[in-house]
């Protein structure tokens, strides 16, 4: 099954660039130009992901992307300027799943389209009706519906988060190094300076909090970070 992707940018030019490459790869592919437009469209149709710049038109991309994590948990992908280190942590901060620096190589976009989706659920994992259950004291976390809770709180994770605390989960007790991190929950290698894993683990600790659970997830100095069960649980 084809993957719907939704552009969201209004470099029109680039916008066709970037669609014909992602048809010629199985994406079916719809685009808007302007950030009014965005919400209503990815309300109206089934998108399993989505390609959002910063910069746009009328309501800009972080003002989408925090409407958007309000009601839904679908990829997003932010588009940045290169160089703008705050746009993106501020992306990430608010659910974004991953960032791409502008211009952006097409066929780099197609991969991590592929890795968010693959976490997501959205692509080769179709079909599976498996529930994959993992736990560590309270904290529990469904692989086939993609939910995570503690106690009796939901997390509401956004599909890295999910991905993170699925594999810090899945090793408590044991330090999981930020490489393993980004390669195996993103999807992708830990480039200099990237803080993509530090701000998600950043904000499961908080979902984690407003559960009741605090210090659940501890760094490792020179490491990474380690999950440790709920004393009390």
């Amino acid at each position: 099954m084809e993957s719907r992707v939704l552009l969201v940018d209004d470099d029109q030019e680039l916008c066709e660039l970037l669609a014909d490459y992602l048809q010629q790869q199985g994406f079916q592919v719809h685009a808007v130009h302007d950030g009014d437009t965005a919400l209503p469209e990815i309300e109206r149709q089934a998108y399993d992901a989505v390609v959002l710049d910063i910069m746009l038109p009328g309501t800009q991309g972080l003002d989408i992307l925090r409407k958007l994590r309000e009601s839904s948990h679908i990829p997003v992908i932010m588009l940045t300027a290169r160089g703008e280190d705050t746009d993106r942590i501020v992306g990430l901060e608010l659910g974004a799943d991953d960032y791409l620096p502008k211009p952006c190589n097409p066929r780099e976009l197609v991969a991590r389209l592929r890795a968010v989706l693959r976490r997501s659920g959205g692509e080769d994992n179709r079909g599976t009706s498996a529930a994959v259950e993992i736990s560590a004291g309270d904290t529990r976390l469904n692989s086939a519906t993609r939910e995570a809770s503690h106690g009796q709180h939901n997390l509401a994770l956004t599909s890295a988060e999910f991905n993170l605390l699925r594999l810090l989960v899945s090793r408590a007790g044991r330090a999981v190094d930020k490489e393993t991190l980004s390669r195996e929950a993103l999807g992708r290698p830990l480039s200099a300076y990237d803080r993509s894993v530090d701000v998600h683990i950043s904000k499961i600790r908080r979902k984690l909090a407003a559960a009741g659970a605090t210090d659940l997830i501890v760094s490792v100095r020179g490491q990474g970070y380690q999950f440790a069960v709920d004393a009390s649980a």
